[in-house]
């Protein structure tokens, strides 16, 4: 196997990207003390590329053959895990955020994966724009509001 061109392959490329982009996506759940984080968005990302790129991969030269088919399970499969993080307790609800990452996460992995880099990445600034800057947006509220929500609800 000659490593001077590994990182030269097109579906390699891919992979790391999606690591990266979920990285960040975890990183933000690691900054703001909640799990799942770093490696849990770095897998989800990682497995939808890696799902995406072999949909595309066992579909070349046959013409009756979708490559949707497999990637379109990775859909309900992050929506199961995904439920899996929401839960009730006395306090309410809680998990909705976490999960709704998973499922963007997956979405950019795949994106990444069928080489739609700029959309991924810009996915990706957007998930992050929306999860910091809508708390600080929750943060200015709960100054002017500051009894209407418990301060266990952030």
């Amino acid at each position: 196997m000659d490593l001077s061109n590994l990182f030269s392959d097109p579906g390699l490329q891919r992979l790391l990207i999606s690591v990266a982009l979920g990285a960040l996506i975890g990183l933000e759940r690691e900054l703001s003390g909640k799990d799942p984080s770093l490696r849990t968005f770095s897998l989800i990302s990682v497995g939808s590329c890696l799902f995406s790129l072999t949909s595309e991969l066992v579909t070349i030269g046959s013409t009756h053959a979708d490559p949707g088919r497999i990637a379109a399970q990775i859909v309900p499969g992050i929506g199961f895990i995904g439920a899996g993080t929401i839960f009730r307790s006395t306090r309410g609800i809680s998990g909705l955020t976490t999960a709704a990452l998973m499922w963007v996460t997956a979405a950019i992995g795949m994106t990444v994966g069928f080489g739609h880099i700029r959309l991924a990445v810009s996915a990706t600034f957007m998930a992050l724009l929306i999860t910091f800057g809508l708390k600080f947006v929750h943060r200015v509220i709960r100054y002017f509001r500051p009894g209407y929500y418990s301060k266990d609800s952030w």
